[in-house]
């Protein structure tokens, strides 16, 4: 059969798993739900927006001035008994627990886009080629969309670690069986379910999101992970709007010692499916989750904001409300529980 869409559109699921879809409590007609409502394009956001990235001030600053400083030392051994976060850039983040490797949201591409020819370009390059990453046991999808879900990523780590399962929400599935990746490989999970893998326990919770494909909308399911060992947690948000869903994940599965919040990417054509930086340091205090790191700036132009202000105000906002922070440098393998000192790595290159 001639495929008449490109393979990066992904697919929609077919016979089990779509009926698995269509009995989740979080899809209703067609669709996959929030538990909050979230409006993508409030009325009247668009023309600020367009007005803003055309003349505003903040266009030139949407870009490094000079190379993004990046950490590409390999990977230490596992120590079994500590945590260790390892942030490449955008969410793309190396969870090390309980001697186990766990890859979150991996995009090695150029660009966030179906097409090698269009679409946000990486303003740095990642710090490790992809077939230099250490052996991971697990690899970790929060939601569909291009930053997060990435063909020419996944095929390469389903061929260069073969071991390693792919767990991800309701839906997104099809888009990897579609990539080749094995039947077997692939554990798709509601919000609230969770699955052993490795020896660690992955639990699905809810965000305030939306996903798609080119065309398709909402689909497939998006979320937040909780990713646990034996003595130690994390939670990772994914992409997602404030709600009070945080203090919720937090009683249930907290306390974290840590969180990797997204930060960046936000605006005001999009207030309920990203957090800005206040707000993703308030949900890190609901969560009750240890060290924050924040993940999803400084590595695509995805809003209209300056790239380093996700930064600046994630500092500001943590030293306002005694919340313990680290902000790597990409690459940068940070020890959750002897962080390194903040020191501006960015400031010098806005």
């Amino acid at each position: 059969m001639v495929e008449l869409l490109p393979a990066a559109i992904g697919a929609r699921s077919a016979g089990p798993s779509a009926e698995r879809i269509r009995r989740s409590p979080q899809f209703r007609d067609g669709t996959f739900r929030n538990t909050v409502p979230a409006s993508v394009l409030p009325p009247g956001t668009w023309g600020r927006t367009f007005r803003e990235l055309l003349f505003g001030k903040e266009r030139r600053r949407r870009r490094p001035s000079l190379p993004v400083p990046l950490v590409t030392a390999p990977p230490a051994p596992v120590a079994a008994d500590d945590l260790h976060l390892t942030w490449y850039g955008h969410a793309s983040t190396l969870v090390e627990l309980d001697g186990r490797r766990v890859l979150l949201d991996p995009i090695w591409s150029e660009r966030c886009s179906p097409f090698s020819f269009a679409g946000p370009r990486r303003l740095h390059p990642p710090p490790v080629p992809i077939d230099q990453l250490p052996p991971v046991d697990a690899v970790v999808i929060s939601h569909d969309h291009y930053d997060h879900l990435d063909l020419p990523t996944i095929r390469a780590l389903s061929r260069s670690h073969p071991a390693a399962p792919f767990l991800v929400p309701l839906g997104i599935g099809a888009h990897l069986h579609r990539w080749q990746v094995p039947a077997d490989r692939i554990v798709e999970l509601d919000w609230n379910e969770s699955a052993e893998v490795a020896g660690l326990r992955f639990t699905a919770t809810p965000g305030r999101h939306f996903s798609g494909r080119l065309f398709a909308r909402d689909r497939t399911l998006w979320a937040s992970w909780v990713v646990a060992g034996a003595t130690q947690r994390l939670f990772y948000s994914g992409d997602t709007g404030y709600f009070d869903g945080f203090a919720e994940i937090g009683k249930a599965h907290g306390p974290f010692d840590a969180s990797l919040m997204a930060i960046g990417a936000y605006g005001p054509a999009w207030p309920d499916i990203h957090l800005n930086p206040e707000q993703a340091v308030q949900a890190h205090l609901d969560l009750s989750g240890g060290l924050l790191i924040p993940v999803h700036w400084a590595t695509f132009n995805l809003a209209i904001h300056a790239w380093t202000e996700p930064a600046d105000l994630v500092w500001r906002e943590a030293k306002a409300v005694d919340a313990r922070l680290a902000i790597p440098r990409p690459g940068e393998r940070v020890p959750v529980a002897d962080p390194p000192t903040i020191d501006a790595w960015w400031q010098p290159l806005a």
